[in-house]
């Protein structure tokens, strides 16, 4: 059996200082280590940069690939396969680290070693770094501070900035011992007294600050089940993502504050799966120890395959041990060795195989074991969006981690969202209550306009499990079995025939059809009544639906093709379209429409972009419209090379260039438009070790306007296209209005390319299925058509 064991060793003396990137990477190359499991004598970080995982931690290497992981935390490590681990042996690079301060007797934060022949990067653990955003109050003196919230609620009305500068500005400990001096001093009972003087969503957070952390769950586990009803979410968030020792402190504080028995409470009041799973998180016995069995983390990952997606039916049992009881390290190796022998995220297999309540919770687990902060960070997010503010568990959360992660998820969440949560705080919710948030928050990561360690190790995760991951391309729309195009061409006519059209009958035909058979259909119809049926059935139809209809009729180049006429012709232009079409074909496809572009219009394509474009906007259209990408794989030291560019041109890079402006832009444009995307993804990596920052972050922070969204939309298809697509079609739905133009050209342009594969990112990203979308957002024959182009509610 193979073991990968977590050591400690001593941080000996400070080796020779070597110049580091931003992310504490060296910039010299080491020689390669010898032998099964080498360490490396810890240098020094760059001294303006807490590397990627915070302070602290020295980091040995030894050679195993695997699968990236994207979970937090300590001892995560980026595994590669393939050509991505050659880079380790190509550079030679052993990534190390050691603790500001720490002697040759101290021991560094434990380091994973791994057997084999391969190098890998660890992502470093945090060690004790603080990365809460309240800390403990200096000159603090729990007397004088009773006297200033006495002060502050004597008399008639209270002063509200006075109790939450005071209050949000102390640790939980030292708000413990304000309330005892409270009490000795005035014999008053302090959380009885903020009651009584605030009141609403203001009251509710300061009276939580004042609770021990344990007692505070405690309270909002006894708010989830008393009465009818139970908070579910409320349940879930809690016990998916509190420590063992967490759990054992709030049993305890459940007990002495209710005189009752938490599981027993939540035995009463839930059922099923998921209460049988709520009560081994209770147990507060998932496994720690430091050892995690190679052989093991296979065989859990077959077992959770074959209770699943292998099993007719689901063996729940199966997925309540695994992913209750075992170590997070553990399971992160899991979900990668899981990734790797179904093809597909543990995620989608739960969504697959589970539902409900149970469903809800085992997501949890999954996303607390990749990464608490990207949990909570997610949990804010959707807390806040959309109309109205659940307040009850912005404030929960916001209570609840600010003395923990809390810089971990304001990282994270500007990474994700694209916006800082202080900014979210500040336009969702107003007056004291906005006040305390913010400053529980404890600053706004836009203002500092620094993109940070946490953040970079996220995203770098992001580009990891990109490259690594082998995805199948589906569609939802395929060949029809025992086809007839004369028999459909007949059906077809029956239902135009006449007084009056049977849409029904022309909506099943047309989309449960491939592309290839519509084309044998319209040759059938020809060739049988003498009639053009695209003609019929733009005569019969109308609207919306008949611009679904008669675009699945159109071959995808053809189809494509009018999109980008109908962008540029007549006034204005619509950027978007073309940016959406031009960002994610393929060189066979690109060549197609300009194929079909001028057959059907007599110019050629790249003539009607110039002439209707301009500026860098109309170079890059121009050249994605070449269809010149190349195919092959990355090239580990142009990647290099090509990151530098990058970075040079968002102005990124540690030193000037020697390039003009307009060289590097153009260098800039080439290499985003004419590199392979294998190679990219290795450039975007490589941007990120030398710069902290994600590329896409960049370009959205020093760009602006069309050039912006267009390079935005090659880094994200680049990244993940049906994940891409997914967002373009979640934004055609939300809010007031559809645009249907964008839903029905995706819908019908990636019916059988990647439309499945776009309903999973779909529910990953927005909870909530894209069939359930459409059925909400649209109506009548054009909904029956889409939802028949969906293929399916997930």
């Amino acid at each position: 059996m193979k073991f990968l064991q977590l050591k400690h060793y001593p941080c000996g003396p400070p080796a020779t200082p070597q110049p580091h990137t931003p992310l504490g990477f060296p910039t010299t190359i080491p020689k390669p280590w010898q032998g099964r499991a080498a360490s490396v004598t810890p240098h020094r970080t760059h001294p303006k940069s807490r590397g990627w995982g915070g302070e602290g931690g020295s980091a040995a290497l030894t050679p195993k690939p695997r699968r990236a992981g994207i979970g937090a935390g300590s001892s995560d490590v980026v595994r590669r396969e393939g050509t991505a681990a050659q880079q380790g042996r190509a550079h030679g690079h052993q990534y190390a680290r050691s603790a500001p301060g720490c002697s040759a007797t101290q021991q560094a934060p434990p380091v994973l070693l791994l057997c084999g022949p391969t190098p890998v990067i660890p992502m470093a653990p945090k060690g004790k770094v603080y990365r809460g955003s309240v800390k403990d109050f200096p000159g603090f003196n729990a007397s004088q501070d009773a006297d200033a919230l006495y002060n502050a609620m004597k008399g008639f009305g209270s002063d509200k900035d006075a109790i939450l500068d005071l209050i949000t500005s102390r640790s939980n400990k030292q708000r413990v011992e304000i309330c005892q001096a409270y009490k000795s001093q005035y014999g008053k009972d302090l959380i009885a007294d903020l009651k009584y003087e605030l009141t609403g969503k203001f009251e509710r957070l300061i009276v939580s600050l004042m609770r021990p952390p344990a007692y505070s769950d405690a309270k909002e586990i006894k708010d989830a089940i008393a009465g009818i009803g139970t908070d579910e979410k409320c349940l879930i968030e809690i016990l998916a993502s509190r420590t063992n020792q967490e759990i054992h402190d709030l049993v305890a504080a459940y007990k002495d504050a209710y005189e009752r028995d938490l599981e027993a409470d939540i035995v009463g009041d839930t059922s099923g799966h998921f209460k049988k799973m709520l009560v081994v998180l209770l147990q507060g016995a998932r496994e720690e120890d430091d050892v995690v069995s190679e052989d093991l983390v296979e065989q859990d990952a077959k077992d959770l395959l074959e209770a699943g997606e292998l099993k007719w039916g689901t063996d729940e049992a199966q997925f309540i041990y695994i992913l209750g009881r075992r170590s997070k390290q553990h399971l992160r190796m899991v979900f990668d060795e899981y990734l790797k022998i179904s093809g597909k995220p543990i995620e989608r297999s739960i969504r697959g195989e589970l539902s409900g309540d149970f469903e809800k919770l085992m997501l949890a687990v999954v996303k607390c074991v990749r990464s608490t902060a990207e949990y909570f960070a997610e949990r804010l997010y959707k807390a806040m969006k959309g109309l109205g503010t659940r307040d009850n568990t912005l404030i929960r959360i916001m209570v609840s981690r600010s003395e923990i992660d809390m810089l971990d998820i304001r990282e994270v969440f500007r990474t994700k969202y694209d916006k800082s949560l202080h900014n979210m705080i500040k336009e969702d919710t107003s007056g004291e209550y906005k006040k305390a948030l913010l400053k529980l928050c404890g600053g706004d990561d836009d203002a500092a306009g620094e993109f940070f360690p946490e953040a970079a190790q996220v995203a770098y995760r992001m580009w990891e499990l990109s490259a690594v991951a082998k995805v199948e391309l589906r569609g939802t729309v395929q060949p029809a079995g025992s086809f007839n195009d004369d028999g459909d061409a007949q059906v077809l006519r029956k239902a135009m025939k006449g007084l009056g059209t049977d849409e029904g009958a022309i909506i099943e035909v047309l989309t449960q059809r491939s592309n290839a058979q519509r084309q044998q259909i319209l040759k059938a119809y020809k060739a049988h009544y003498g009639r053009d049926l695209l003609a019929d059935l733009k005569s019969e139809l109308s609207g919306s639906l008949a611009k679904l209809i008669l675009g699945l009729m159109l071959t995808p180049a053809q189809y494509d093709a009018k999109q980008l006429r109908k962008a540029v012709e007549g006034a204005g232009t619509d950027e978007s379209t073309l940016i959406e079409i031009m960002a994610t074909r393929n060189n066979q496809e690109i060549a197609a429409i300009n194929e079909a572009y001028q057959q059907a219009y007599h110019k050629s394509l790249e003539d009607d972009l110039s002439s209707d474009t301009s500026g860098h906007f109309k170079r890059i259209l121009v050249s994605l419209a070449l269809g010149n990408r190349d195919e092959g794989p990355e090239n580990l030291t142009q990647a290099h090379e090509d990151a530098k560019v990058v970075a040079e041109t968002l102005k990124l890079a540690d030193v000037a260039s020697n390039d003009s402006s307009d060289s590097l832009e153009t260098r800039f444009l080439s290499i985003l438009c004419t590199r392979s995307y294998p190679h990219l993804r290795r450039v975007f990596q490589e941007f990120i070790k030398m710069t902290n920052h994600d590329v896409e972050h960049a370009i959205r922070k020093r760009m602006s306007g069309d050039v912006r969204d267009a390079f935005v939309a090659i880094v994200r298809s680049v990244k993940n296209k049906p994940a891409f697509f997914a967002d373009k079609l979640y934004k055609s739905m939300k809010g007031a209005g559809t645009d249907e133009r964008t839903l029905t050209r995706i819908m019908i342009s990636r019916s059988e390319i990647d439309l499945l594969n776009i309903r999973g990112e779909f529910i990953d990203l927005f909870d909530k299925s894209l069939y359930h979308m459409i059925e909400k957002d649209t109506s009548g024959d054009y909904r029956k058509a889409l939802l028949a182009l969906c293929g399916g509610d997930d």
